[in-house]
């Protein structure tokens, strides 16, 4: 379960005193929802139906399923003992002193009401219910119930996997009490990590009206158009700004089968003129599919599938026209060439593509200025909701601004198409503009008002817009965040890690040190950092230029131990992949506040390597330091050897805490968007008669210690689990962690390890298989085991 240490305190005293939460239905959504809550480490009540006539059976078998699953519900296996499975029937009254209640049942409006019912009769007052209803209106839910419960009754419609997914909307009803969508909120905020938005009491609320509208639009245009599914995929995908699936892949990964059910209840709540009608009709096609069980990826193929004939793996598509496969193709689109990621080219291009292009996303892009005012109060909240619920890389509005108000209202009146008010009151003006370092919104009404970010909330994208940077280079940044406190980001591609990065890092050191109280590593990348620049070291090793190799293993080394010992606090505050470097300057900090999201671990086996910035002598000191080993320098030397020997990778910033790739003190923070507010505090905190740490001194077994490590690799050859390089680079690791030529009865120092680091790191890139493995892994994002 997460620790929110400094990052929200207890939920008792944060949230509004929801302490306990109830969850009314163990299926796919209700048992996740019930993890997700216990992640936070809130106890949970999880209740469904018996099972062959066994109480609770359902609930416990749903909580058994996601300790299996993958990826999995639970950030670590302690969070599932805050799960307390019970029965519909017998254990009814465990929601007595449940804070909020979460039903998560079928969508059918009479079993909702019949357990409201019940609800009512058991749930303490002020207790806040609410529905994961993602089809009925909430006016439906409580008619000809009290007014008590209504009071209290909202909508909290979260996306599946709650774990992942960070959008939750809320609907409140006319009675419901400010007081308690104000607490439901901040709890789902700080405690579960959600970006909400306030939706109104519409059918589909906000991101699977206008989501739905999108992937319907998109699929009978495609046919329309006589475009393949990869050319389609193609075109709506990164060129607009949407994940590389595409819409057909999309459909393929939550299942073809839920798009007719979805479309068909939107167009019956819906208004016959509502736009979305035009679109409703499933096509013919997809109707042939889902008949013949070609759903998606959770059957034998949708759109797409792999081929596994005579033991291969030949990815095929779908042809639209006659329903068969055949072998999946990278189509060639002359569109895509010539517009260079403009999207307006792109969109005004005159071929069979551009037009596809054009009417796929005007009609979605006018739809959703139509829903402002309608399904949601402001723009923002719709390009959150596509951000967030469908993985769009630039929301509705934030699209429409690239290409220009103006020029997509005039072009839908050429065409005799309705343009919506707002869309006309954004020509000329764009929906979002800074003024006085702030970004501003365009609200229905005309005026620009602030962005919204709650208390707590602090973004270094709004810090950018206040001001120019203290340090720059082409590989990092250093920003001014306030209170004294100086935040270092890095801007490279992926955050990988090189020689202009280590730079300025010392450069930041120096600077802090004059200036600012504390440090915080930190950015808003979608990875912290996937490690040291591989391609830069590919190319140094493929011109046998060694001793720049040698010169960045060294700098990095001493940028790390500069910020060890730099005279003020240094705190990491990672989000997403923290590997290989990127990791070990995690290591090296006095403190890290991670986001629940964090996966950490020292990956450089993978490529044929071990960790050269002081990531094996971080590990041992904290693993020699743990106190629950048994005595003696082969368990710390050992517990090391098995985690970076195998690359471990921590699932969570929980399961990191676990592996020691944090600390029992360090924080966890469930809200990305105050991850930075929280690191900064944390900080703070620590600046006061702040002092560095105290070099360590190991006490290492020496060259029998890496005999043992090596009979222990051995093992792994013999079991077919190790390949004959494996075996190389674990005797170097095994000699590195060992301390070399080191007696155990005489400690070495910081100084000894890292050149034992440096020497086994030079050694094995200059080895022609580590290379092989390198190159394998930039070229195809997997390793080699060779």
């Amino acid at each position: 379960m997460a620790d929110m240490s400094d990052g929200g305190g207890s939920a008792a005293g944060n949230a509004g005193a929801i302490a306990k939460v109830g969850v009314i239905g163990a299926g796919v959504m209700g048992a996740a929802i019930a993890a997700h809550v216990a992640n936070a480490g809130v106890p949970v009540v999880l209740l469904d139906l018996a099972r062959d006539g066994e109480p609770g059976a359902l609930a416990r078998a749903a909580v058994e399923r996601m300790l299996k699953a993958d990826p999995a519900p639970f950030m670590s296996r302690a969070a599932a003992k805050l799960v307390a499975p019970g029965d519909l029937d017998a254990d009814f009254g465990l929601l007595s002193d449940c804070d909020w209640i979460v039903e998560a049942a079928v969508e059918r409006l009479d079993v909702k009401q019949g357990l409201y019912r019940r609800v009512e009769a058991v749930r303490k007052r002020g207790a806040a219910v609410s529905s994961n209803t993602s089809t009925l209106p909430l006016a439906a839910l409580t008619q000809g119930l009290p007014e008590r419960f209504a009071e209290d009754f909202l909508v909290t419609h979260f996306f599946n996997p709650p774990r992942y997914m960070r959008l939750l909307e809320i609907v409140a009803g006319p009675l419901t009490r400010t007081q308690t969508v104000a607490r439901v909120a901040r709890f789902c905020d700080v405690f579960l990590g959600k970006t909400v938005i306030f939706c109104k009491d519409r059918p589909g609320f906000v991101a699977n009206r206008l989501g739905a509208f999108w992937l319907q639009a998109a699929v009978s245009l495609a046919i329309a158009e006589g475009l393949d599914v990869e050319e389609a995929d193609a075109l709506l995908s990164r060129p607009v700004g949407v994940p590389k699936t595409g819409v057909f892949g999309l459909l393929d990964l939550v299942g073809l089968d839920l798009t007719p059910h979805v479309a068909q209840s939107l167009a019956a709540a819906l208004a016959p003129d509502d736009p979305f009608q035009r679109v409703a009709k499933p096509a013919p096609a997809l109707e042939a599919m889902i008949a013949r069980g070609l759903t998606g990826r959770k059957a034998e193929g949708g759109f797409y599938r792999l081929n596994r004939a005579g033991g291969g793996r030949v990815k095929e598509a779908i042809d639209l026209a006659t329903l068969d496969y055949r072998t999946a193709r990278k189509p060639a689109i002359e569109a895509l060439d010539e517009s260079r990621g403009d999207l307006r080219r792109l969109m005004s291009h005159d071929s069979r593509e551009g037009r596809y292009v054009w009417r796929v996303m005007s009609g979605t892009l006018a739809y959703a200025a139509a829903l402002v005012g309608d399904a949601a109060d402001d723009p923002a909240a719709v390009d959150t909701a596509m951000r967030l619920g469908y993985g769009w890389r630039h929301g509705p509005f934030e699209l429409i601004d690239r290409i220009g108000a103006g020029w997509l209202a005039d072009r839908l009146a050429a065409e005799g198409r309705p343009v919506p008010d707002l869309l006309r009151t954004a020509a000329g003006r764009g929906f979002s503009r800074v003024e006085n370092g702030a970004r501003e919104t365009l609200q229905a009404d005309g005026a620009y008002a602030p962005a919204r970010r709650g208390d707590g909330v602090l973004l270094l994208e709004d810090v950018k817009l206040r001001g120019a940077p203290l340090l720059r280079n082409s590989a990092a940044a250093l920003w001014d965040v306030g209170d004294g406190v100086a935040c270092f980001e890095f801007t490279s591609k992926m955050n990988a890690l090189d020689p202009d990065t280590l730079e300025l890092l010392m450069r930041a050191v120096h600077e802090v040190g004059r200036r600012h109280r504390a440090l915080v590593i930190y950015n808003e990348g979608e990875n912290f950092s996937v490690g040291a620049n591989l391609g830069l070291a590919l190319f140094a090793a493929n011109i046998a230029i060694w001793p720049e190799i040698e010169m960045l293993v060294a700098q990095g080394q001493t940028a790390y131990r500069m910020l060890k010992y730099a005279p003020f606090p240094v705190v990491g505050a990672p989000s997403g992949m923290a590997l290989g470097g990127g990791c070990e300057i995690l290591l090296h900090c006095d403190a890290v506040q991670a986001h629940a999201e964090t996966y950490m671990g020292l990956v450089e086996v993978g490529v044929g390597l071990i960790p050269g910035w002081g990531g094996c002598k971080e590990m041992l000191a904290r693993w020699a330091a743990h106190g629950r080993l048994p005595k003696g320098p082969m368990p710390a030397v050992s517990t090391v050897f098995e985690l970076v020997g195998t690359a471990r990778v921590a699932k969570s910033a929980a399961e990191a805490k676990e592996l020691l790739y944090l600390r029992p003190g360090d924080g966890i923070t469930m809200n990305r968007d105050r991850l930075l507010a929280d690191a900064k505090a944390k900080a703070l905190a620590l600046a006061p008669g702040y002092a560095p740490p105290p070099a360590p001194a190991f006490a290492l077994p020496g060259p029998s210690g890496a005999c043992a490590l090596r009979l222990a690799a051995g093992a792994f050859r013999l079991a077919g689990k190790a390949s004959a390089h494996d075996m190389t680079v674990l005797s170097a690791l095994g000699r590195v962690l060992s301390g070399g030529d080191a007696d155990a009865l005489s400690p070495i120092g910081e100084d000894a390890l890292l050149k034992l680091e440096r020497e086994a790191f030079m050694s094995l890139v200059r080895d022609r298989a580590t290379l092989e493995r390198v190159e394998h892994m930039l070229e195809t994002g997997k390793p080699l085991r060779n």
